[in-house]
């Protein structure tokens, strides 16, 4: 029962990475030190989707579901969770490159939009 929990968990931190990963520039609007955790965590998510990376969360949460006696998964978290879902025929390379560019165009914007911002209220 504890590596279900602890599966579930890294689950649900994996999860929380990937809106993180996303969405994580909002928060500089209150807090000017944020882009120093948000930038690394937007590169790796980056990097590891246009690279076809899976993910070391991954590896984690099948590891704890094998110890809980559950079968683990043989995809990326993304393609086990989310794909069917969002792109039910399958994770290609080229989904991969517009998920990649879709994160990237996000903080771009964000971060454009609140360096614009910063400036016109200086």
């Amino acid at each position: 029962m504890t590596f279900r929990l602890a599966a579930d968990a890294v689950l649900i931190l994996h999860l929380t990475f990937i809106v993180f990963v996303v969405f994580g520039a909002m928060p500089t609007l209150r807090w000017r030190w944020f882009p120093a955790i948000h930038l690394p965590a937007a590169a790796w998510g980056i990097y590891a989707e246009a690279n076809h990376r899976i993910c070391p969360l991954t590896y984690l949460e099948n590891h704890l579901r094998h110890m809980a006696g559950q079968a683990g998964y043989k995809n990326s978290f993304i393609e086990h969770y989310l794909l069917n879902i969002i792109y039910p025929e399958g994770l290609t390379p080229e989904i991969q490159y517009l998920l990649a560019a879709a994160v990237l165009l996000i903080n771009l914007a964000i971060y454009g939009w609140l360096i614009c911002h910063r400036h016109k209220t200086r």
